[in-house]
């Protein structure tokens, strides 16, 4: 392997919709560098980044891949993403290990919901974004009106760093140069001329230097504007290519190892250390003799090496044998194998400096989002948290065989672990377990998982739907709990206070205990009574939600009070205030976009209006096809898919994300209280 330094060092993720071209994208990208004879196909199933079996099954990306290259002394980092809806979750997951995020766009299907959101991520998470055209190819006429589209959609600092020529055979470089061959549209001098101006207004001496002493301005000069006009969102470069025909992979190489920031030059990654509102924001130098930190932004459970934690070194250096701290962890594990990713293939390294992105095997204490570092200086650190959209629909399963249930359990922790996105549940009231995930499809490559991989025989059933209970208004809560069963008894008293939060806040619980009336040491009980309460409902059996509770009063006995009495008296006068308080259902709103046929959109949007959806939005896509924006209740979309199909004679699909909260009608609410038979509890 190739010897550099940081300042080397290209992180770079590919993100963007389905059938965009990003995994063809990265074969071409390897085989121009040398890393690969030949470029593999996705049809075939010969990538190196759809490695999956069933990637190769279904030939799109499931999970995200890291590979890497060097091209003209640098070494640049790559990260494949899946681009449906229904896994952005993982792709969102990999942001934190890159300074650039490249924006993939097809030429053909234009910007799409997946470009729009990832878009927007990568600008809120400071990161440098790049729009990378493809398949330039296929329809060279729509492309002067695709970078108008993005210009309008992103905004003007959206410039294009090279044009196609010749009807998309081949791209001519706009940045490098001032003049050129004819171009499809445009001019490599008007192009030029755009950008240059754009990145210049930075520096003011090289302003100067530009305008009125008319000099032209060399690459080397532009390179530290250039990036500090990325850092800053002052320009955004659009850069054309076709990864099959190869025509700008070239220049796509090219842009990535001179003029994308390297780890030193990006927006720093967002550190904090502490917890809650004392956490504050912490300054990481990646320099390789600092104190060793690095942030897992990926777990794989490898069905030959086990868990694999892949991370982005971002101060000091990781070397194999060295001894690192996984979070708050007490203890320290030994680096035994130090790893380079290369799709599904693994090379062992002796160090990893800042910027590198690398993998430890065998570290079943490692999991995702966590923080590795070498010294208790840096207990409590940790990233910026990636929000990662709220998994709704949900599959409730049951092992058919007994005695299956243990290894089910196992294979689901393993898939949590590997998907930030999943989520399992288990409603002990019906014994109930469900998958949560982002969509159909999603549902379904977990459900093929676990029978291929983990060999699991489930069934499953439809879940109930994630309601959540609240309360409306202000209420006092009293219990006192006093039990004598012979020898020492049982005593605890408590009053406290309900209150509302704004829709989304959670839970808080405030400690206005003054004079000892309850002693410090039960506090915690009652905490802890309140929230065995909150978990449960009060009116229907669902989690509440957006509740402040004060502790203002109480009583104890020097003999009988024990933590016992304070936790039942804390969960039973939180009820009882709950149930003064007004206690309402509320019911989880989704985001639903669907694409039909033109000729059904009537059809489509009468459907969801008696759903109780309301209508945002309706655009129109290329090919006969149009795109409708609501929001419904999740619990009417339900099997939706089937219905879609056969509204559109099955040429219909939708996504869905979780929006917010809202209550449910009267009736809805009535029904659910009356189904509910709340446990039955010692006095």
């Amino acid at each position: 392997m190739a010897t550099y330094g940081t300042e080397d060092i290209r992180n770079i993720v590919l993100v963007g919709q389905a059938g965009a071209g990003k995994t063809t994208l990265v074969e071409a990208l390897l085989q121009r560098a040398g890393v690969l004879k030949q470029m593999g196909s996705v049809d075939k199933g010969t990538t190196v980044c759809d490695f999956d079996p069933q990637e190769k099954v279904h030939k799109h990306s499931l999970d995200c891949a890291v590979v890497s290259l060097d091209y003209h002394g640098g070494h640049i980092n790559l990260i494949d993403t899946p681009g449906y809806p229904d896994f952005l979750g993982r792709s969102l997951a990999v942001l934190p290990a890159v300074e650039t995020c490249a924006v993939v766009i097809s030429a053909e299907s234009g910007i799409d919901r997946v470009t729009l959101r990832m878009m927007e991520v990568a600008k809120e998470r400071k990161l440098d974004r790049l729009i990378i055209i493809n398949k330039i190819d296929a329809d060279p006429g729509r492309l002067q009106s695709l970078l108008r589209k993005i210009q309008q959609t992103f905004g003007p600092e959206c410039l294009p760093i090279n044009l196609p020529a010749g009807n998309g055979a081949e791209v001519v470089d706009c940045f490098f140069q001032s003049s050129g061959k004819a171009t499809d549209f445009m001019s490599v001098p008007e192009a030029h001329t755009q950008i240059i101006d754009q990145v210049v207004e930075l520096d003011e001496k090289l302003m100067e230097q530009y305008l009125e002493q008319g000099q032209e301005v060399s690459p080397e000069q532009l390179h530290d504007p250039f990036v500090r006009a990325l850092r800053e969102d002052h320009l955004v470069p659009v850069c054309f290519v076709s990864a099959q025909t190869g025509a700008g992979v070239d220049g796509l190489l090219e842009i990535f190892a001179r003029l994308m920031p390297n780890p030193i030059e990006g927006n720093p990654p967002q550190f904090l250390k502490g917890e809650g509102a004392e956490a504050r924001p912490i300054v990481i130098i990646p320099g390789p003799k600092q104190h060793a930190l690095a942030h897992v932004f990926k777990v794989s459970i490898d069905p030959f090496i086990g868990r694999l934690g892949i991370f982005r070194v971002h101060q000091g250096t990781v070397r194999k044998d060295s001894q690192l701290l996984v979070g708050d962890g007490r203890k320290p594990f030994k680096v035994s194998h130090l790893l380079k990713l290369q799709g599904k293939d693994h090379q062992e390294i002796s160090r990893g400096i800042p910027g590198d992105i690398c993998a430890v095997a065998k570290v079943d204490e490692i999991y995702f989002d966590a923080v590795l570092h070498d010294s208790h200086d840096e207990d409590q650190i940790h990233l910026h948290s990636m929000a990662l959209p709220e998994p709704m629909l949900g599959l409730a399963i049951e092992a058919k065989s007994r005695g299956d249930e243990q290894k089910i359990s196992d294979a689901l922790h393993k898939l949590q672990a590997e998907d930030p996105s999943v989520r399992v549940e288990h409603n002990a009231a019906l014994n109930e377990t469900v998958i949560r995930g982002q969509g159909e499809l999603h549902l379904r490559i977990i459900l093929e998982r676990l029978r291929d991989r983990y060999h699991a025989d489930i069934s499953t059933r439809p879940p109930r739907i994630p309601y959540r209970e609240t309360i409306t208004g202000a209420a006092e809560g009293h219990f006192r709990h006093k039990k004598q069963t012979g020898g020492a008894g049982q005593f605890g008293e408590v009053f406290l206070r309900v209150e509302p939060l704004p829709r989304g806040t959670g839970f808080e619980f405030v400690d206005a205990v003054v004079g000892g009336v309850i002693p410090r040491p039960y506090i915690p009980a009652v905490e802890k009574g309140v929230r065995q309460a909150y978990e449960h409902g009060a009116i229907a059996g669902y989690r509440m939600q957006d509740i402040r509770v004060t502790l203002h009063d109480g009583k104890y006995h020097p003999v009988d009070s024990k933590e016992v009495a304070f936790v039942t008296a804390g969960r039973k006068a939180f009820m009882d205030a709950c149930l003064k308080a007004r206690p309402a259902v509320l019911e989880p709103i989704v985001d639903v976009h669907v694409v039909t046929p033109n000729g059904s959109v009537g059809d489509v949007t009468a459907d969801l209006s008696g759903k109780r959806g309301r209508i945002s939005n309706t655009e129109a896509l290329p090919g006969g096809m149009t795109t409708i924006s609501c929001q419904v209740p999740l619990s009417e979309i339900d099997g939706y898919q089937s219905k879609l199909k056969s509204l559109t004679g099955g040429a219909g699909s939708f996504s869905m994300a979780f929006s917010h909260y809202e209550y449910v009608p009267a009736r809805t609410q009535k029904s659910l209280m009356d189904a509910y038979r709340p446990p039955v509890e010692e006095a």
